[in-house]
């Protein structure tokens, strides 16, 4: 009867086909969203579940790109007739970095095992000090934060800090066998790419993506190694004129805690100044150190940090934060430090997808996740192209 009708009126669109023909798209839109949905919980779930080991492969990549561009530059360095050879800059680059992670572990456990050791002698001090910063909304109020602050069970957090020490030292041990292994296989890393691509040209330009990534981040970390660096060591200094206890691991918390963008600073200082408030008898000392603790903060972190750092991120502050609150749910603390590194290579990586260039709008500062980087793509013609579209103009070119 179908067939009838469309043959005496053709112009009349078979409503039945039509419809059909709607109802697999939308089954196949939803099931593409499901499997989206189903994909996500499985990778979620592996990213929770594999934490411990994710996390030092991460930081061992990171590491192995912060060292691998010098140990080229030195592998090609020739003193007379004599070249180091590019095994043996790789285990000393080993060597350094197993030595400065387990002196940095060792700093921060010994550090730890002081302030836990002598909190509880600080523990009622620190409970009514806390109390009396409420006493200017009356004696009911403060006699309430009284209460709640001693219901909280302190003992309980400081073992359960105490018990992070032997975690600390085994993930370093885990960093430096990934970071050995990296260096043992760097060598075939070009080889191996342009074997899995099996294209000259697009393998190049993978390896340029992943080149521009690593420049970044190496970037990053260096600008915010130097200023943390700095600004923990304002801190500590600043501890040690006012004679305040645990000026070491003050300066040492601030030094960590100024990897965290925006809101590790914040805790720093007002971690600093409370530790202050508990120990000096003047509250105008303490107030004089949080208003020096903070002018170090914005100086350095708000002036110089900008000033070093120049467009090497462009990231959304939005964007930045909800990359925080993202990694510090799944891996915590440490998820916390590696969630901008994580942030500039996603956005690289879908600057270069169209399909998943929306992204790298969004997560870029002003829209425009292109930046002035020198690229080569090996080809006559296409060296150092003064944007990432000169670079796939000349790409597509050589292809």
């Amino acid at each position: 009867m179908d067939i009838e009708q469309r043959m005496s009126d053709p112009s009349k669109p078979p409503s039945t086909t039509v419809g059909t023909r709607l109802t697999f798209t939308e089954k196949f839109r939803l099931q593409t969203w499901l499997m989206g949905i189903i994909a996500f919980a499985v990778v979620l779930f592996l990213l929770v579940q594999a934490k411990f080991i994710l996390i030092a492969l991460a930081i061992a990549i990171i590491l192995f790109s912060l060292t691998s561009d010098a140990i080229n530059s030195i592998s090609r360095l020739q003193i007379g007739q004599f070249r180091i050879a590019n095994w043996l800059a790789s285990i000393v680059a080993v060597m350094l970095i197993a030595s400065g992670l387990l002196t940095l572990a060792g700093l921060v456990i010994s550090q730890l095992n002081t302030v836990l050791t002598t909190t509880l002698s600080y523990t009622d001090d620190a409970q009514r000090a806390i109390a009396q910063m409420f006493s200017w909304m009356g004696e009911d109020v403060e006699q309430s934060v009284l209460q709640t602050v001693r219901s909280i069970q302190v003992s309980g957090y400081l073992r359960s800090a105490a018990g992070q020490a032997g975690t600390i030292l085994s993930q370093v041990v885990l960093i430096i066998l990934f970071v050995g292994f990296l260096f043992a296989e760097r060598v075939w890393f070009g080889t191996k790419l342009e074997n899995l691509i099996d294209d000259k040209a697009q393998a190049q330009r993978v390896s340029a993506i992943i080149g521009s990534i690593i420049r970044r981040v190496n970037r990053y970390l260096l600008v915010k190694t130097l200023i943390s660096t700095a600004t923990g060591l304002a801190i500590f200094l600043l501890l040690s004129v006012f004679d305040i206890q645990f000026a070491v691991a003050m300066g040492l918390l601030t030094f960590v805690l100024n990897f965290i963008p925006s809101v590790g600073s914040i805790v720093a200082t007002l971690v600093v100044t409370l530790v202050a408030y508990i120990q000096v008898p003047e509250p105008q000392t303490a107030v004089l150190i949080f208003v020096l603790a903070g002018m170090t903060q914005f100086l350095l972190g708000n002036v110089i940090d900008p000033m070093l750092m120049g467009k090497t991120l462009r990231l959304s502050s939005f964007g930045i934060i909800i990359s925080l609150a993202f990694w510090g749910a799944v891996w915590g603390v440490p998820g916390m430090f590696l969630a901008v590194p994580f942030m500039v290579a996603v956005m690289i990586v879908c600057s270069h997808i169209p399909a998943a260039r929306p992204v790298a709008v969004l997560l870029s500062r002003e829209g425009l996740p292109e930046e002035e980087f020198p690229l080569s793509t090996g080809q006559p013609g296409a060296e150092n192209p003064r944007s990432e579209r000169e670079f796939r103009h000349a790409v597509g070119a050589a292809e």
